[in-house]
């Protein structure tokens, strides 16, 4: 795996998302009310995202994203833009501790393909303000959910008929298509989120996944991974594609707790991805000792140390020892900081306040420059 954006992931990186500003969650609301067209919406997603971009960029970070500004959600807006994807009023079942999301899902009505994805123009759009603002040293990020967030993750099989093998090839071949016209469109840093892998954190959850899929454990974990290696197989050797994991964030809650023992092998040694964000902020996500599985010296693992939760500044030299626990396991040259995840995987947000987002961001930034060098 040749890694010419030697760089990327930065030192002190980002999951991507940011927390949607006043204008981005009026004009929401006004279009929503259908006060204005998608034009008039488009236009202030645009001149928010312009503006984001800068602030990126003046408080040193280098992988620039558009905050996810344009979407609901950090995955079913691009899911549902694939063909055959269709997104759904679901039976409300809420999965996080003490909040509720809305209740939509994602179903397959037809056969899975990509073709022409409104997504490909809002990267467009990033990589020409980050080209308009940045001074060269920064690149244009974006993320998209992994294909196991479709594979596994659909509620509704109006095609397919339970033919699980013909779905996992159509969805390779769409995500294939996809990493090609990305790459088309100028992307060079693509960043695919996955939180599949909490199927695997905790014997509950082992027991659920194993029972739903009536499948060895060992099978289930070896499929995800050959699905997302398959995905993005026919990558450019100049492009850069990292996965991101989280135990789930929505409003500062989450998911589940539990440590990567059960997936050490799988995400550490037989991914093929040139980074890994990995959460890390609290003791829910279990200690450094599955990174032993780490074997790969082209690759970069991303430790979320800092929570994108809460506004509290983390202790600098605690994160600093952290780190240099973590380096006893994989090489410091191959670590990286950033947060756990982003500060608004879903429109609603974070409970923190915009500045102090950026207080995290400047404090995170700090602590890699002291850590690593100012690189």
């Amino acid at each position: 795996m040749t890694k010419t954006l030697s760089k990327a992931p930065f030192r002190a990186d980002h999951v991507g998302s940011f927390l949607r500003t006043e204008p981005i969650k009026e004009a929401r609301i006004a279009f929503a009310n259908e006060e204005i067209n998608k034009d008039a919406l488009k236009a202030i997603e645009d001149i928010e995202i312009e503006k984001l971009v800068q602030k990126q960029i003046s408080v040193g970070l280098k992988s620039i994203t558009d905050g996810e500004f344009r979407r609901s959600w950090w995955h079913l807006d691009f899911l549902s833009g694939l063909k055959g994807v269709k997104l759904f009023e679901t039976e409300y079942v809420s999965n996080f501790k003490g909040a509720k999301t809305r209740n939509n899902a994602i179903k397959v009505v037809d056969k899975v393909d990509f073709d022409n994805h409104y997504m490909v123009e809002h990267f467009k759009f990033l990589k020409e303000a980050v080209e308009k603002y940045g001074d060269g040293s920064q690149v244009a990020k974006f993320a998209i959910p992994s294909p196991n967030m479709l594979f596994t993750r659909i509620q509704g099989d109006e095609y397919y008929n339970g033919n699980k093998e013909q779905l996992y090839n159509d969805t390779v071949t769409a995500y294939q298509k996809a990493i090609q016209a990305f790459y088309d469109a100028g992307c060079r840093y693509l960043q695919l989120d996955d939180t599949s892998w909490i199927d695997f954190v905790s014997e509950e959850r082992i027991k659920a996944v194993v029972e739903r899929q009536n499948m060895e454990l060992q099978d289930i974990i070896d499929t995800r991974v050959s699905c997302l290696n398959d995905a993005i197989s026919k990558k450019p050797d100049d492009m850069v594609i990292t996965m991101h994991i989280c135990r789930g964030n929505f409003r500062s809650t989450y998911i589940t707790s539990g440590g990567y023992d059960s997936i050490s092998d799988a995400i550490f040694a037989n991914l093929n991805v040139d980074g890994l964000f990995l959460e890390y902020d609290d003791q829910r996500s279990g200690d450094f000792e599955p990174l032993k599985s780490f074997k790969r010296n082209d690759q970069t693992v991303v430790l979320g140390l800092i929570t994108s939760k809460f506004p509290e500044l983390e202790d600098q030299e605690s994160i600093k020892d952290r780190i240099k626990e973590a380096s006893q396991y994989i090489p410091l040259e191959n670590l990286a900081l950033s947060p756990q995840c982003g500060f608004s995987s879903t429109e609603e947000g974070n409970i923190l306040t915009e500045d102090e987002q950026w207080n995290k961001i400047s404090h995170m930034i700090k602590i890699a420059n002291s850590v690593w060098g100012n690189n």
